[in-house]
């Protein structure tokens, strides 16, 4: 989608032409059925844009909800565009911070764009692109929100006259996505430097401790149970070191190095906690093992055991049942004996396929079960177990 068609779109001609691709979308018509009916009254390339859209905001709904229905997007802009959940949670803490003003270095279609502004924080934002600069104007506009916007290079911005800045840095390249901080765009040394000022910067959760600045606070934070990102805060928004932020069904918890007073591997007791991603990418572990009143299973895996039984958001919890042989044949015949069919297999510091495992088991029995295959002082064990 170039400029001049998307400026298209946002005509009255240009809305009409979406509004009937998203009610075809939605009910259901193929691709290519859509883009018939609609070519009896439009141009190709008209077209072509407005279902492209439909079909994007469709895509959209998992990260943006409702909001999807009136953005706008581009396909690269979509996958590298914050979750709202996760945008919303880091809008809350400038808001939390006092922060009136923002510019967004980078802001693609703007996503977190939208979650400044709907917490209340002036916003600005810059991107190199720019379509993604229109498509970021026209959803603060589609929302009803205040917000600028202009094309620049992030690395030339004058941030000064803002409290806050933010920076989402490209993690492709042309030979696709990297891992190395020095190839993103802006690259690391931008990084750095912005970090000497208060800011925020979402970077790849697999960011390696060391590669955080001294006074940087490092936060991971995961959705549903699924890490999405982690977040370098500096300046005054830096309040700890490390910070793992889970956001579920019941809403947001959040666990620091400050609740971490260390802990110890023991024997297995009568329940399994397995720590959330982002608990895990933290270093906190043991911060989730004195929360449950228990300790390590094994010092390098993350699994942490208890006597007593808790509901934490920071961890799944299971009930132990039995300890199972680990070696495969035996295993195989405890399994067959409790007349267990249908198996979940979940593993950590095992190197073991839960697939090809299952496929080898070979159970045909009535009942369902959950096994955990992993280590505890350096010894293999299978543990057959039951979540609550």
């Amino acid at each position: 989608m170039d400029l001049d068609a998307f400026r298209w779109l946002l005509t009255d001609d240009g809305q009409r032409l979406l509004a009937r691709a998203v009610e075809l979308t939605a009910e259901g018509a193929d691709e290519l059925v859509v883009q018939s009916a609609l070519r009896r009254t439009a141009a190709p390339e008209h077209v072509a844009v407005a279902v492209g859209q439909a079909e994007l905001r469709r895509r959209a709904v998992p990260k943006f909800g409702d909001l999807a229905t009136l953005m706008y997007f581009t396909p690269d802009g979509l996958e590298q565009a914050t979750r709202l959940s996760v945008s919303t949670h880091r809008a809350g803490r400038l808001q939390a911070a006092v922060t009136q003003t923002v510019v967004d270095l980078g802001c693609g279609i703007g996503g977190d764009l939208l979650a400044f502004a709907r917490a209340g924080v002036l916003t600005a934002g810059v991107d190199l692109d720019p379509v993604r600069v229109a498509v970021a104007g026209a959803n603060l506009a589609a929302l009803g929100l205040a917000g600028a916007v202009q094309v620049a290079d992030a690395t030339t911005v004058d941030t000064s006259p803002f409290d806050v800045a933010f920076a989402d840095p490209a993690r492709r390249t042309g030979r696709g996505r990297t891992f190395h901080a020095d190839d993103w765009t802006p690259p690391w040394s931008f990084v750095e430097r912005l970090l000497t000022r208060d800011a925020c910067v979402k970077v790849a959760p697999g960011i390696p401790h060391a590669l955080v600045p001294h006074d940087v606070e490092a936060e991971w934070v995961s959705d549903h149970g699924e890490v999405k990102e982690a977040a370098l805060w500096s300046g005054r928004l830096a309040t700890v070191s490390r910070r793992a932020t889970v956001i579920g069904d019941g809403g947001l918890a959040t666990l620091t190095d400050e609740d971490d007073p260390g802990g110890d591997v023991g024997d297995l007791g009568a329940f399994l906690y397995e720590p959330d991603g982002a608990v895990i990418r933290a270093g906190l572990v043991t911060a989730v093992a004195a929360g449950v009143g228990g300790r390590l299973v094994d010092r390098k895996i993350a699994y942490v055991t208890s006597e007593e039984s808790f509901r934490t958001p920071f961890a799944r919890s299971y009930r132990v049942l039995e300890e199972l042989p680990y070696r495969e044949k035996q295993l195989r015949a405890a399994l067959r004996a409790r007349g267990i069919g249908t198996l979940t297999i979940k593993k950590r510091g095992v190197d073991i396929s839960p697939e090809q495992l299952r496929k080898r088991l070979d159970l045909r029995g009535e009942d369902e079960a959950t096994l955990v295959l992993t280590r505890a002082r350096e010894q293999g064990i299978a543990l057959l177990v039951k979540p609550f």
